[in-house]
């Protein structure tokens, strides 16, 4: 496992990370809470040290967990959570998104209620979980330069929302130089991940991105396939059914990846996957969603896997650039903003999902 600093933070980050969402939810298929106790420190033993969780997910169990499963090497590990959602006075209806809280007073109490579950007394990096533009206002930046001083927190982060969306929110928080941004990003939904890259780069921003579902929600490590039933419940089965028929189809077109003809070795389409992100400087680390061992054995062994060469990032950009080749709706048309697609328009991107 090879390590990363957190924007200028100084806080050094695994380049792959664990994505907690999977303990304390059945999102993600199911387990038991002492499985997923037991894959936290599987992924430890094997080097993962960025364990990423929010106070959301089970209701707070999560957090409750990973507290548990961290407890004997909380000095060893870089621990990630996410405030923003109000789960203290609304119950959860099934994936439905629960209301929003980001003002100073709820986010100070979100942090303190958070570090009780976690049972710690600094959380290292604490995200805004798929806050607004307008919920970043100046008074919740100056709680999170207190909470900062009185040491509850040691960096600060804006966890973006699963659509293409969000691009505003991103762009506010690499010019307020947060320590991070994360975002969905992989080989098949490049959007967002490139425009946040133009964003660091003409600002000189430090702020390092976080991409999640680097998948592709299963595509990519070939884990949901034309075989596959998805269970009820499961998180993945939100994608349209298109997604899924035109990324296998794409899937083909990047079989070049998994035998780069090095001499020392191959990579799985996972771990390629996972190497391509790792390939942008911009990117400290990395969270797929592990659903067993293996999976965290395989993809923690991608640091160690042959990096793509400049020939297969240019094939990769040739390739998302020519829709792959495959001239057929992928059902992700649809896509969500908080400025009411102004901030897609503005950077082209709504032509981009109408191509």
């Amino acid at each position: 496992m090879h390590y990363r600093e957190l924007g200028d933070s100084g806080i050094q980050v695994s380049e792959i990370g664990f994505g907690a969402w999977v303990v304390g939810t059945d999102w993600w298929g199911d387990r038991s809470e002492d499985e997923g106790v037991e894959m936290v420190r599987h992924a430890i033993d094997r080097g993962i040290t960025y364990i990423d969780t929010g106070d959301v997910y089970g209701h707070g169990r999560s957090e409750e967990l990973i507290g548990e499963a961290i407890a004997d090497v909380r000095e060893d590990v870089t621990l990630a959570t996410k405030v923003g959602y109000d789960f203290y006075d609304n119950p959860q209806a099934g994936h439905g998104e629960l209301p929003k809280e980001i003002d100073p007073d709820y986010v100070r109490t979100a942090v303190e209620k958070s570090t009780d579950r976690l049972g710690v007394n600094t959380i290292d990096v604490l995200q805004l979980h798929n806050a607004d533009a307008d919920e970043i206002t100046p008074d919740v930046l100056e709680t999170l330069d207190e909470l900062e001083e009185e040491g509850l927190i040691r960096a600060r982060g804006l966890a973006l929302g699963p659509s293409i969306g969000w691009l505003a929110e991103g762009d506010l928080a690499i010019e307020a130089e947060f320590d991070a941004v994360q975002l969905v990003w992989n080989v098949l939904e490049q959007e967002v991940g490139s425009h946040f890259l133009e964003t660091i780069e003409r600002t000189g921003s430090t702020t390092s991105l976080i991409p999640r579902v680097p998948h592709s929600s299963g595509i990519l490590n070939e884990q949901v396939t034309p075989d596959t039933e998805l269970g009820e419940g499961d998180h993945r089965g939100f994608r349209p059914d298109e997604w899924y028929e035109t990324g296998w189809e794409k899937v083909e077109k990047l079989r070049f990846l998994e035998d780069p003809k090095h001499a020392d070795g191959r990579r799985t389409m996972g771990q390629a996957s996972l190497a391509w992100l790792l390939s942008h400087d911009a990117v400290a680390t990395v969270t797929p969603t592990f659903r067993t061992k293996a999976d965290i054995d395989e993809w923690a062994a991608t640091s160690d896997v042959p990096k793509l060469s400049d020939e297969e990032m240019v094939r990769v950009e040739e390739l998302y650039a020519g829709g792959f080749g495959i001239d057929r709706d992928d059902g992700m048309d649809s896509l969500r903003s908080s400025l009411d697609g102004e901030d897609l328009r503005s950077a082209g991107l709504d032509e981009l999902a109408a191509d």
